[in-house]
C-alpha cells in the first residue's frame, strides 16, 4: 500500500476532538504528505468530503511483539508446576523457533490491519526477533526488520520501529539460554542495524526508528551506556524504549543483583527524559514513582497482557498524582482494542484501591476522557512522531465513530468519551484515515481479503 495520500485532501467533520475540546464543523485540510495544515472549527464547506458524526485523533499503540499476536492463547493450558510469566516465557521460545521472515510479516500485517480496524493509527513495535532459529544471522541481518516494515507498509499504519538490543540472560550478565539465541546481537552489529534502518525509513513520514534496550536483565550497565551514547549522539530525539520491573520476581532478582529495585537502577544509570518510554514500570515504591514521573518519560502501559501474564497492577493513582504521563499499548495482542485496554487500566485501579473513577481529578472529572486524551499525548510523545492530535503539523491520522451506534446515541463531549471506554465491546469505529488516506471504511481494511488470507495460510503451516 502507497506511503503517500493520492492527493491533497480537505474534510468537514460534523464534529470533531481538537486539543481544546470537541468543536463542530472542522475543516481539516491535508496537504500531499499527509500532514495537517489547516484546522479551523465552523469551516467552509466548499470542496469538502463530510464526514459525519464523531472523528477523533487515532490511537498510538506503544508497545507490540508483532509474531506473538500468532500465539494469543496457546499458552493457557495448565501444565505440571507453576504457572507463570516465566512458563509463559518458554511456549513463546518454543513458538518463535518455528518462524521465517515471510511468517512474520504475514502476522504483522494481519496485527496491523486489526489495529487499524479497532482504531489504533501508530504502533511502537518492540522488534526483538532478528537471527534464524540457531541465532545466525540471514544473508541479509535485518531481513526481519524488513519484514515489519513490509508489512507497515502494505497496511498503511504509521510505525515506531525499535530493534532490540538483548546481549544476557539475566542480571549481571548471565550467559543467555537457547531460547533467547535468535535475539542477541554484539554491540557493533546492532548499531549498524539501527543505522541501516533510519537511512531506509529517513524520509517518510509514516515511519520513525528508535532503539529498544529490552531490560536492564538482557543489558548489562555498560553496554546500556555504550549504545545510549552511540545512538543518541547520532539522533539527540531518538525514542528510548525499555521493559522495567514487570515482575515480582524480576525486582528481587534486581536487589540480590545489585541492592537496587530495577527502576531506581535503571534511573541511576541512564539519564531517563521524555525521550524515554518505560515499558510496563509495574512493581515501583513511591520514590521510583515520583521520580520516573519527574523524569518526563511515559510509562508504556499494556493491561491486557499485564493481566494475562500475571504481571500486577501498575499504580495508576500514584503515577497521576506525581504528574507521569503515560500511553497504551497491546504487548502480547491477546487483545486488540484501545477500550479495553483503557478500561481494564482503570478497572484494575478500582479492584486494587475498591473505590471508582482512579483516574478521574477535580480539574479533570470525566475518567473515560482523561484516560483517551492522556494516552493519545503520552502515545505519541512515545513514538516520537507528531500524531495524536488533530492540529496543524500533525499526521492526518484520524478514526471517524458511527454516528448510528447505539452506544453514542444523544452523548457529546467528554460524556461521549466515557460511554465510549465503559460502555461495551462493539467497536464504534466506522472509517480510519493514516497519514491523509483512509484505510478502513465501514469497519473493513481495504485490502483485508488478501491479508487475511496470507495469514490464514502461514498459520496453518507453522500450527
Amino acid at each position: 500500500m502507497s506511503q503517500e495520500p493520492d492527493r491533497t485532501r480537505v474534510l468537514l467533520a460534523e464534529r470533531a476532538l481538537l486539543p481544546e475540546g470537541f468543536a463542530d464543523g472542522v475543516r481539516l485540510e491535508i496537504d500531499g504528505r499527509g500532514d495537517l495544515t489547516a484546522v479551523r472549527p465552523g469551516g467552509d464547506a466548499t470542496g469538502a468530503e463530510r464526514v459525519p458524526g464523531i472523528v477523533l485523533p487515532g490511537m498510538p499503540n506503544v508497545h507490540s511483539h508483532a509474531f506473538q499476536r500468532a500465539m494469543a492463547g496457546l499458552a493457557e493450558r495448565l501444565a505440571p508446576g507453576e504457572a507463570s510469566f516465566w512458563t509463559w516465557r518458554e511456549v513463546m521460545y518454543r513458538f518463535l523457533a518455528r518462524l521465517g521472515p515471510e511468517d512474520v510479516r504475514a502476522i504483522a500485517a494481519q496485527l496491523y490491519l486489526e489495529m487499524l480496524e479497532a482504531g489504533y493509527t501508530a504502533i511502537g513495535e518492540f522488534h526483538y526477533l532478528h537471527h534464524r532459529s540457531d541465532g545466525r544471522p540471514y544473508a541479509d541481518p535485518a531481513d526481519m526488520s524488513w519484514a515489519i516494515l513490509a508489512a507497515q507498509a502494505e497496511t498503511g499504519i504509521g510505525i515506531t520501529l525499535l530493534p532490540v538490543l538483548y546481549a544476557a540472560g539475566g542480571f549481571g550478565g548471565k550467559a543467555p539460554d537457547s531460547g533467547q539465541r535468535r535475539f542477541l546481537h554484539r554491540l557493533d552489529d546492532f548499531l549498524d542495524l539501527v543505522t541501516r534502518l533510519g537511512a531506509a525509513t529517513a524520509d517518510d513520514p509514516q515511519r520513525r526508528v528508535g532503539i529498544a534496550p529490552h531490560s536492564l536483565r538482557a543489558v548489562p550497565d555498560d553496554l546500556l551506556r555504550r549504545v545510549l551514547e552511540a545512538t543518541l549522539a547520532a539522533d539527540p530525539t531518538m525514542p528510548v524504549h525499555i521493559h522495567v520491573a514487570e515482575q515480582a520476581r524480576e525486582v528481587r532478582e534486581c536487589l540480590e543483583w545489585c541492592g537496587e529495585r530495577p527502576v531506581r537502577h535503571l534511573l541511576e544509570t541512564a539519564e531517563v527524559n521524555a525521550r524515554w518510554c518505560v515499558i510496563h514500570a509495574t512493581h515501583m515504591d513511591d520514590e521510583e514513582v515520583a521520580d520516573l514521573a519527574s523524569s518526563g518519560a511515559i510509562a508504556g502501559l499494556c493491561p491486557t497482557t499485564e493481566a494475562n501474564l500475571g504481571d500486577g497492577l501498575f499504580d495508576l493513582g500514584g503515577w497521576l498524582a506525581a504528574g507521569g504521563a503515560f500511553g497504551i499499548g497491546s504487548d502480547s495482542h491477546v487483545s486488540i482494542s484501545p477500550i479495553e485496554e483503557l478500561r481494564w487500566l482503570e478497572y484494575g485501579q478500582r479492584v486494587a484501591t475498591l473505590r471508582r473513577l482512579v483516574a478521574a481529578s477535580e480539574a479533570e472529572p470525566h475518567c473515560g476522557a482523561r484516560l483517551w486524551k492522556a494516552a493519545l499525548a503520552g502515545g505519541a510523545q512515545a513514538l516520537g512522531r507528531r500524531i495524536g492530535a488533530l492540529a496543524p503539523g500533525h499526521r492526518a491520522d484520524l478514526i471517524q465513530l458511527d454516528p448510528d451506534h447505539p452506544s453514542l446515541f444523544g452523548r457529546q463531549g467528554d460524556v461521549l468519551l466515557d460511554r465510549l471506554v465503559f460502555s461495551g465491546n462493539a467497536s464504534p469505529v466506522r472509517d480510519v484515515m493514516v497519514g491523509g488516506r483512509w484505510l478502513v471504511r465501514d469497519g473493513r481494511h481495504l485490502d483485508r481479503e488478501r491479508i487475511v488470507g496470507r495469514y490464514r495460510r502461514a498459520l496453518a503451516a507453522l500450527l
